[in-house]
């Protein structure tokens, strides 16, 4: 269908029951998560170990089809921990998978399907023995990956970057530039004395909080749906729906 025609009452119901699932449910599993977060379809976020932390304003997006997953393992040796910052942005299929650490910094966005790993998780010559061949990886402040891209162990991505969609990094990222390809290059240096907007301006900015601003547009856009035409739109949908 290409409108949603859910009544607003039933949908205040279910974001009532998302918040609700968010705090009793989804907190817990976080060994800090800060105030504001959102998570769309949070029974898809997949929380696995300990020493998951996330900062303010974390915005998840799941579904069914793509489900989120964070991953820490721990052995002998190693702990894996991931750290996000304030005003991250993580949407749908996104893998995060540390046996040793990854930090993720303020105003971060993961397009879908981003796998990102500090470990080979098995090495060259003996492939039998986990986590021996790990190395921290971070992302700075208002890093942008793309779609399906892939950043392996040990490296670092600088401030404001951005990788491009598909690309597979395997060397350092410096601040300011644009990576693209497999393995991934600079295609574009960016401007470091131009005003840039970051997702932070959504939330500190003057205007209304950003979250009631998102309900109060949806609720005007489905205050005319009725109860019965949205079954009938799941039983039989027309060529208007």
């Amino acid at each position: 269908m290409r409108k949603n025609h859910q009544p607003w009452w039933l949908k205040a119901i279910t974001n009532r029951l998302q918040h609700y699932y968010i705090e009793k449910i989804i907190r817990p599993q976080f060994d800090h998560l800060g105030h504001s977060a959102l998570i769309h379809k949070p029974r898809n976020l997949k929380l696995s170990g300990q020493h998951i932390i996330a900062g303010n304003y974390l915005h998840i997006i799941c579904n069914p089809q793509q489900p989120v997953n964070f991953t820490c393992w721990q052995s002998k040796q190693h702990q894996g921990q991931i750290t996000l910052g304030n005003y991250c942005l993580i949407s749908p299929g996104v893998c995060l998978a540390s046996a040793e650490q990854i930090n993720i910094g303020d105003n971060c966005m993961l397009a879908a399907e981003v796998y990102i790993s500090d470990c080979d998780w098995h090495g060259i010559y003996n492939r039998i023995r986990p986590f021996r061949c790990s190395a921290p990886v971070t992302l700075h402040n208002n890093v942008w990956v793309g779609l399906r891209a892939i950043i392996g162990k040990g490296l670092t991505i600088g401030e404001n970057s951005v990788v491009g969609a598909g690309a597979v990094v395997v060397e350092d990222v410096p601040a300011n530039v644009v990576v693209a390809g497999n393995p991934a290059k600079i295609v574009k240096h960016l401007e470091p004395q131009k005003r840039m907007l970051k997702r932070e301006f959504l939330f500190v900015s003057e205007q209304q909080d950003y979250w009631q601003s998102q309900i109060a547009l949806e609720k005007a856009f489905s205050g005319d749906n009725s109860f019965w035409n949205w079954i009938k739109t799941l039983i039989a949908p027309g060529k208007n729906d």
